[in-house]
């Protein structure tokens, strides 16, 4: 099991390769071989590996990740997020149905940063790189994605939960990210923020897999359309990648900016989740 989450992120590390080539050379418009050999693969060998990881050749998931595809994306979201207003955000039915429990932090857990809370964490493989996980016994507290910044990503995961009992075990963080990302399995979200972040981060589950939306949205589906700069800072602040899919929100105009993890993993990750909408 371990072995097909390292092929996959194997794969990763080259399709996250070709696409910052891609950016870097956008104006250049470049072929498949002048990316292929950018990257130091055949042609062929390159569209294979591409579509057995995305699942579209590289020119399709090219397309996907224009700003015509965000675009219309956009307007399906819109639709989702007014469908979900009727729930509330507040519901538990509606989280139920996505099995993820978002627990808030109390605020004396929340001055005191983890204080007599036992947190295991530890690094391994997913299909987007390698990534940092931490749960307690509640549920994970922590994950983010690590390319040349491993010695930032751990410290904002210590900066989160100083004062907790730390104990690493990277087999453990490898069995928590094959249920993840291969046998699908959700977890309870043990979330520290305050009570505009944690609303911001609810809205971000409600939003599908495949479907992305704006920062205006998501402020307007708080009841705060004038929040769009405050919504923005909370998503920024979202430490639990992936699972709290920040990465589904973009600019109104369609760009895609503003990812801790990198403009180019969150292309790939609104790419692969629009040609698989029916995982969740």
């Amino acid at each position: 099991m371990q072995n097909t989450l390292d092929n996959l992120h194997n794969n990763y590390n080259q399709i996250e390769k070709a696409i910052r080539y891609i950016d870097e050379n956008f104006k250049e418009q470049p072929s498949v071989e002048q990316i292929a050999h950018s990257i130091g693969m055949s042609k062929f060998h390159f569209i294979r590996v591409f579509k057995e990881y995305v699942g579209v050749t590289p020119m399709q998931f090219l397309h996907s990740v224009t700003l015509n595809y965000a675009k219309e994306h956009i307007k399906e979201s819109k639709s989702v997020l007014d469908s979900a207003l009727d729930i509330g955000l507040s519901s538990s039915s509606r989280l139920h149905e996505l099995f993820v429990n978002l627990i808030g932090v109390t605020p004396k857990e929340y001055r005191e940063k983890g204080k007599d809370v036992l947190i295991t964490y530890g690094y391994g493989s997913t299909p987007f790189g390698e990534a940092l996980i931490a749960f307690t016994d509640k549920g994970i507290c922590y994950m983010g994605f690590i390319d040349e910044n491993k010695g930032a990503v751990y410290e904002r995961f210590m900066s989160l939960w100083e004062n907790a009992t730390h104990l690493q075990d990277d087999n453990k963080a490898k069995e928590y990210l094959q249920n993840i990302f291969i046998k699908k399995k959700k977890y309870d979200l043990v979330v520290k923020g305050t009570n505009f972040q944690v609303n911001v981060w609810k809205a971000l589950l409600n939003l599908p897999n495949g479907t992305v939306a704006t920062y205006n949205d998501i402020a307007t589906y708080l009841d705060k359309p004038k929040a769009v700069r405050a919504v923005a800072s909370a998503i920024g602040k979202n430490h639990i990648g992936y699972l709290i899919p920040c990465h589904r929100v973009i600019a109104k105009s369609g760009a895609m900016s503003g990812y801790r993890w990198g403009i180019e993993r969150k292309k790939i990750l609104i790419a692969y989740e629009s040609i698989n909408k029916e995982e969740q």
